[in-house]
């Protein structure tokens, strides 16, 4: 059985006095999920906005991710199977 679909995602990226916020939104056609994550900068560190991008981003997707599986873990279960 062959299956293809197209899922959408979106990066937001907020920088504001050393703080990265990431908004991570998906949107697989049944499903919306938003994955948020967050990186600071230390005081005493360079400020280099790309390592806050970085790491905020993969953040929200590790959040994203997170949320995904537990919605997969649901439909196993509502389908009858264990995860």
């Amino acid at each position: 059985m062959t299956h293809t679909t197209e899922w959408k995602t979106r990066i937001y990226l907020f920088e504001e006095e050393h703080t990265t916020k990431a908004r991570v939104e998906l949107d697989t056609g049944t499903t919306r999920l938003t994955g948020h994550g967050t990186a600071r900068c230390n005081p005493t560190d360079v400020d280099v906005p790309e390592i806050g991008d970085e790491l905020a981003a993969a953040r929200a997707m590790e959040d994203l991710g997170a949320q995904l599986k537990r919605l997969a873990y649901g439909d196993m279960e509502d389908a009858g199977t264990r995860p």
